[in-house]
């Protein structure tokens, strides 16, 4: 098992960027004291927006010298990241390109990932389940979600599939594996949901994102167990995002809300977590994603630290073949 950061802070003195996300970083952003301390943390690699690159517009020498970067650090440039929905009409059009734009960058840099969480802004924006845009602290732990897949029709996983299916025909000529990540405010939002979409999208270079944190705090009371959902996608997974978070449950008010936390101080069983990932024969990147308050380098660091402990011995505990 390797590992990689999927940051979702970028703060080192002198630098505390007044960003909304870091999807808005541009490559000249990144400063060469953030990414040694990407390697020093331990990290062996790093995810990209594809916002990030799309800076760089066309322009391949540049895209790869930004990579380069990494490289020459010791972190490669492992993933891109994208996101958006097939299914909303405003849109659609934005998401197929920005995908297939995706691909193309993942090609150049020589990332073997492009994980997409299939969502978009919801139609009718305000809360229980319903949150403004950027409103990342109160979007989890409602009881309804407005976008997901309760609400999802056949046609909603068709339409989208059929997307996959040819972004990951064109991927596969760049030797590119496209995952869907577990997300809510998505239609991939749970194990079978996750299943659903892998059967229909039927490609060798496509697979799932479990996301182990995103599925417990999708809802106030979580659809199903870690164990449950683990059980189910590890087979079919190929990236895998990993956070953590101590739940708050108000049932007086059907609201649970969430604390991040570095992996070992959550309530997600990382342990059985780890042993489904190994027993499937997950050989890829796990992603610490990053905690987005506090000192994120010991905090993170924590979060790396226990996985690789975790991988170890699990792994060393298997039988030999």
């Amino acid at each position: 098992m390797k590992f990689c950061y999927a940051h979702r802070r970028y703060v080192l003195y002198p630098d505390a960027l007044a960003i909304q996300t870091v999807d808005d970083l541009k490559p000249s952003d990144y400063s060469d004291e953030f990414i040694r301390k990407v390697v020093e943390t331990g990290f062996e690699g790093i995810e990209l927006p594809e916002t990030t690159l799309a800076a760089l517009g066309d322009d391949a020498t540049a895209v790869t010298a930004f990579s380069k970067r990494f490289q020459d650090a010791g972190a490669l440039a492992v993933a891109v990241r994208t996101g958006g929905s097939f299914l909303n009409p405003r849109y659609a059009e934005e998401t197929r390109k920005r995908l297939s734009s995706a691909v193309g960058y993942a090609g150049m840099i020589g990332a073997g990932i492009v994980n997409v969480a299939l969502g978009s802004p919801t139609p009718n924006p305000g809360k229980p389940g319903n949150p403004y845009p950027n409103e990342i602290g109160a979007s989890f732990g409602w009881s309804r979600l407005e976008v997901s897949s309760r609400d999802a029709s056949v046609f909603d996983f068709e339409r989208t599939a059929d997307e996959l299916r040819i972004a990951c025909d064109v991927a596969s000529e760049f030797g590119v594996t496209i995952c869907a990540e577990v997300h809510p405010y998505t239609i991939v939002d749970n194990s079978w949901s996750a299943l659903l979409m892998h059967r229909l999208v039927a490609r060798d270079n496509f697979g799932i994102n479990p996301d182990t944190g995103n599925p417990y705090w999708s809802y106030a009371v979580p659809e199903e167990s870690t164990e449950e959902f683990m059980d189910a996608v590890a087979p079919v997974s190929v990236y895998w995002h990993c956070k953590s978070m101590m739940r708050i449950y108000h049932p007086e008010n059907e609201r649970a809300v969430f604390v991040r936390v570095p992996l070992p101080d959550g309530e997600v069983d990382y342990r059985y977590a780890m042993s489904a990932m190994i027993d499937a024969g997950f050989d890829g990147y796990l992603a610490i994603e990053s905690l987005q308050a506090g000192d994120q380098w010991y905090r993170d660091g924590r979060s790396l630290e226990y996985a690789k402990a975790l991988a170890k011995e699990i792994e060393s505990a298997q039988p030999s073949s």
